[in-house]
């Protein structure tokens, strides 16, 4: 019989952070609990730190580990969800990793893992911006531009469990290498590392900005969204341009989602639009509605930011727990 003191706990996990929500039945956030990713260590270290933040935040919800029904992780990377493996997580530097088992050895409850970007969409469909709509598409602007697909309600994920990964739509043929290795991918003309890509190459080009200065006085290695943010509030003409260009890369990729899968909403998230919200993503939404194929997309289909900022993909990663344990 479930209690009012069942408590899920969310995780997750990033190469430099893992952060933990501890959520009740009503998916009300008890307590939240963070630590640095000690990822140079071996991978079961880094689980037992989870395991540890777990407990941790279970207690700060002043629940005990025998009120603990189940862990939910979003975990960067490519992923077997039905096995809970993470295959390969670069920024980690893991392969094939039995996240999930190993993770319920030390907990002794049922472990749910997918990807973080998958879980960040299941979040934003259940509790966001999605708003519990039956079709939906999340892209979510980073690093790199990850991306899940609700269908009928549910993480829709393919006969391999790797659907969605919207990044790797090619937009140009021949275009800018991806970090995957091929060419014109979504990734590499619109996500943050193709800015920075594009911001670099124009001022050894001879081209004016303030975005370098900005980097060293943050005690930025790279060009973050707090970054990005910092050179628009300046009007920095060329951080203007490349991130026009960006958009109108993403407005592409919005329309051929919404031409293929025909969903009622499409969820920008991310870093980014978490950042700059609706004066990131309005220029999406004009591009993308220039190029629906069906009139009455014009006004069916709405492209909006996320909502829940940091928290989408812990609190994804409770909704998996709980649909996966019925």
């Amino acid at each position: 019989m479930p209690s009012k003191n069942d408590v899920y706990v969310g995780i997750d996990l990033g190469g430099t952070s893992i952060k933990a929500l501890a959520v009740d039945a009503r998916h009300r956030i008890l307590a939240e609990e963070k630590l640095p990713t000690r990822a140079s260590l071996r991978p079961d270290r880094v689980i037992g730190d989870i395991a540890g933040l777990v407990i941790q935040a279970v207690n700060a919800a002043g629940r005990t580990r025998h009120n603990l029904r189940g862990v939910g992780i979003g975990a960067p990377g490519a992923i077997d969800p039905k096995r809970g493996v993470v295959h390969e997580a670069p920024n980690l530097g893991w392969k094939e990793v039995p996240l999930g088992r190993d993770l319920k050895k030390l907990l002794r409850v049922p472990v749910m893992v997918d990807n973080d970007v998958n879980v960040g969409v299941m979040g934003e469909h259940a509790l966001g911006a999605g708003g519990k709509t039956q079709e939906m598409v999340g892209i979510w602007v980073g690093t790199g531009i990850g991306g899940g697909i609700i269908s009928r309600g549910k993480l829709y994920e393919g006969s391999h469990g790797g659907a969605g990964e919207v990044g790797h739509t090619v937009l140009v043929v021949d275009g800018p290498v991806c970090s995957c290795g091929r060419r014109g991918h979504a990734e590499a003309l619109a996500s943050r590392t193709a800015m920075e890509r594009d911001v670099r190459a124009a001022i050894k080009a001879g081209r004016k900005s303030v975005v370098l200065d900005i980097m060293k006085r943050k005690n930025k290695p790279r060009m973050t969204s707090s970054v990005i943010h910092a050179a628009l509030k300046k009007h920095d003409p060329l951080m203007r341009e490349v991130m026009q260009r960006a958009e109108y890369y993403l407005g592409v990729l919005v329309s051929n989602m919404v031409n293929l899968l025909g969903p009622e909403r499409v969820v920008i998230g991310g870093g980014l639009a978490a950042r700059l919200g609706e004066s990131f993503v309005a220029p999406i939404r004009a591009t993308a509605l220039e190029y629906f194929l069906r009139p009455d997309d014009l006004r069916r289909v709405k492209v909006v930011p996320a909502a829940l900022g940091d928290n989408a993909g812990a609190l994804g990663a409770v909704i998996l727990a709980r649909q996966r344990l019925g």
